[in-house]
């Protein structure tokens, strides 16, 4: 079974490092801090879509997509 998602999901996976969540994306679970030698620690935060419930991981890692939409 192939979900389907919405036109912002589609936009949203396209974002950048400065790319803010879309209206319909939510806040899931606590985020997530990963501590390195300075300057190079981290934060994630997963989100879910309200409209079409595709699932999304936004990270400031430099070496990781901003935006990374999970597909399954």
């Amino acid at each position: 079974m192939k979900i389907e998602i919405c036109s912002l999901c589609e936009e949203q996976s396209k974002k950048t490092r400065n790319g803010k969540p879309h209206e319909y994306l939510i806040k899931v679970g606590e985020p997530r801090t990963f501590l390195g030698k300075p300057p190079r620690g981290f934060e994630e935060q997963d989100y879910q879509c309200l409209k079409c419930k595709s699932k999304f991981t936004w990270s400031t890692s430099k070496t990781d997509l901003a935006w990374t939409l999970w597909r399954g």
